[in-house]
């Protein structure tokens, strides 16, 4: 069977929906000969990492996801593949492919946090008319969590029998960096001179790293933790708002502002990171806490949304919309060392839940089973 899978959103900096796209791909051609694949790609360094197969197309489109290109030049390749089944592994597709398809869908942020910055009401519009199309027309919703699975339902009245759960990864290159020498070169390369909390992640709102400087500035007020706060991460339209705010608090000389960081140092981080912090009011998943954890560090979260059924009883939970209690909670997994150790032990425990070759094995189970049930129409 011919099975295509929307390759536009992978970057080389393995964030997000390129990182799941490519684990995907990288884990299913592992496992699965018997199918030929079409990965539909923008950039084109996907070459380099996605090496040839005899069962695999790769098809340059140049398509920028959320464009005009996407619905029609896009979908002038689908068409041209004859596929028996499409993946899409974001919403973003032509809203006028009818072939089977099946998508993926990480989160519905945009329904709970609308006010996004640069966002005008027309592309608003466009993102909930390509939403609510694609998923009605799909076969299948792979959801990436239980709670994106009941935000499908809540939200866009979905069936429950139509999504499949299906948990992503933590890559094995997630692991404790041991080398002193390697920790104080990256130390030395962020001017972390002291103690440190870690935040990934981009600065939206919803992510909530404004309520986290409020928390932190308690932390060094009223406990005097002797600790920096690391931030990194992409700058985004939120960004001017996070750093008026760390200056406005005091805190300029007590936060760094790291940037987007190479994955080999971002390891490095979570590694001298004497704790992890993810204040966030939603999740559809949640990376970081795993990745926290797969490093021994401990994770400090917020009770909402995925992020208690992703970290289970491996992390410590706060509210986030209480800034005392998110600074006592910091406070308490600083200082209190059998907590720690549980976490931490616990941590280690919890990420063998979440690989990357379950998901290529559940995923190929739903590409397998429609493909039996629901063939596609002939290719005229």
């Amino acid at each position: 069977m011919k099975i295509g899978i929307d390759c536009r959103l992978f970057s080389s900096n393995f964030t997000g929906i390129g990182r799941y796209t490519y684990e995907l791909t990288k884990n299913l051609f592992k496992i699965d000969s018997k199918n030929h694949y079409v990965l539909f790609f923008n950039d084109p360094e996907f070459h380099a990492y996605i090496p040839p197969a005899h069962n695999v197309k790769k098809v340059l489109v140049n398509a920028r996801h959320y464009s005009l290109a996407e619905q029609i030049k896009f979908l002038r390749a689908l068409n041209k593949e004859k596929l028996d089944l499409m993946h899409f592994t974001h919403f973003n597709a032509p809203i006028f492919y009818f072939r089977p398809s099946i998508v993926t869908i990480h989160d519905l942020i945009v329904s709970f946090f609308p006010g996004r910055k640069n966002k005008s009401c027309l592309k608003k519009l466009a993102y909930n008319i390509v939403l609510k199309t694609v998923t009605k027309k799909a076969k299948k919703i792979i959801a990436v969590s239980e709670h994106t699975k009941k935000d499908l339902i809540k939200i866009l009245k979905i069936k429950s029998e139509k999504i499949s759960v299906i948990y992503e990864g933590i890559g094995e290159e997630f692991q404790r960096v041991k080398p002193k020498e390697v920790l104080e070169l990256t130390k030395q390369k962020y001017g972390i001179d002291k103690p440190c909390i870690l935040y990934t992640g981009v600065y939206r709102y919803h992510k909530n790293i404004t309520g986290l400087l409020k928390a932190f500035k308690i932390l060094k007020d009223k406990f005097h933790a002797p600790h920096k706060l690391v931030i990194t991460g992409r700058e985004d339209p939120y960004y001017p708002d996070v750093r008026r705010m760390a200056h406005d608090l005091g805190l300029k000389d007590d936060v760094i502002f790291a940037g987007l960081v190479p994955e080999e140092d971002l390891i490095a981080l979570y590694s001298c990171a004497d704790l992890h912090a993810l204040p966030s009011f939603y999740e559809g998943f949640g990376f970081t806490p795993l990745e926290a954890m797969a490093c021994g560090t401990p994770t400090a979260v917020s009770h909402t949304s995925s992020l208690p059924e992703i970290c289970g009883k491996a992390a410590i939970f706060f509210d986030p919309h209480d800034i005392k209690e998110m600074a006592s909670t910091l406070h308490k997994a600083l200082a209190d060392e059998d907590l720690r150790k549980r976490l931490i032990k616990a941590g280690y425990e919890r990420v063998q839940m979440f690989k990357w070759e379950n998901l290529a094995k559940q995923t190929l189970e739903v590409y397998n089973n429609l493909l039996t049930k629901n063939p596609a129409p002939p290719k005229t």
